[in-house]
């Protein structure tokens, strides 16, 4: 009698470490289920990590390869542009010496710079476009340039330059940028600008190697940017009312410097 309650009492410790068996099952599942999930989400980036430590990082095609792109020759270049046009209007003044000019005109800007050149009579113009013979596109602002300074009242000689040198400018102002003067004090202004037979517009282009068009009460001087400086401010001087011989002593020393700069 006294072993049966034993033998129970054992079956029901059995019984009872089935069921917390049985209870503790379910968990070890859910730990592994949980285990399993997280190893699915880092599996992408452990398996980037083993391929990038299994790959020999020389087998990589290498993307820092510069592209080549040959140069367009030149007749492709040229076919591309459009042909561009200037038109130039001419003074009525200066139209017999521009017909008498002619010759001298058109022959640098077809030779020199392979442009189309025609006069247009009506308009009073002078109308210049490229062509496949032109070599550079800044040739057609030269053309203009050259055909701008004849018809300002520069010499064919003196202007031609303007097509052959590369520093050469043109400057225009009016006296009355300078100083407003009227009546015989813009008619002094003048005179003195030019000297007498035009003595002191000569001594001003050969001591700043340019050249200068008094036409009214304009000026037009055609050099280099320096040199341009140089003869305005003598200008500007003479109009101001500076005695002609400190405007020529003040040439002759500007002039002694560039000499020396130049040696």
């Amino acid at each position: 009698m006294s072993k049966k309650p034993s033998a129970e009492t054992g079956g029901g410790i059995e019984e009872h470490d089935s069921e917390m068996q049985v209870q503790e099952t379910p968990s070890a599942e859910t730990t592994a289920a949980a285990q399993a999930a997280i190893i699915e989400e880092e599996s992408p980036d452990a398996q980037d990590d083993e391929v990038m430590i299994d790959t020999d990082p020389t087998e990589l095609p290498s993307q820092s390869t510069v592209p080549s792109f040959p140069a367009l020759p030149a007749s492709a270049q040229r076919s591309s542009l459009k042909s561009e046009t200037r038109r130039i209007a001419i003074p009525p003044h200066r139209m017999t010496p521009l017909k008498k000019e002619w010759v001298n005109i058109f022959g640098p800007l077809t030779e020199i710079l392979g442009l189309q050149v025609r006069m247009n009579v009506p308009r009073k113009s002078v109308e210049i476009r490229t062509s496949k013979h032109t070599k550079v596109v800044g040739d057609l602002q030269k053309g203009a340039d050259f055909v701008k300074s004849f018809a300002l009242g520069f010499d064919v000689n003196d202007a031609i330059a303007l097509l052959r040198l590369d520093d050469l400018y043109l400057d225009s102002f009016e006296i009355k940028d300078v100083k407003t003067l009227h009546g015989d004090h813009l008619s002094r202004a003048i005179g003195r600008i030019a000297g007498q037979d035009g003595k002191t517009k000569f001594t001003i282009e050969n001591a700043s190697r340019t050249r200068i068009v008094l036409a009214d009460t304009k000026i037009h001087i055609l050099g280099s940017f320096q040199n341009i400086k140089v003869a305005r401010d003598a200008i500007v001087s003479l109009i101001l009312g500076s005695p002609p011989g400190k405007v020529y002593a003040g040439l002759r020393t500007v002039s002694s410097r560039m000499r020396q700069r130049a040696l």
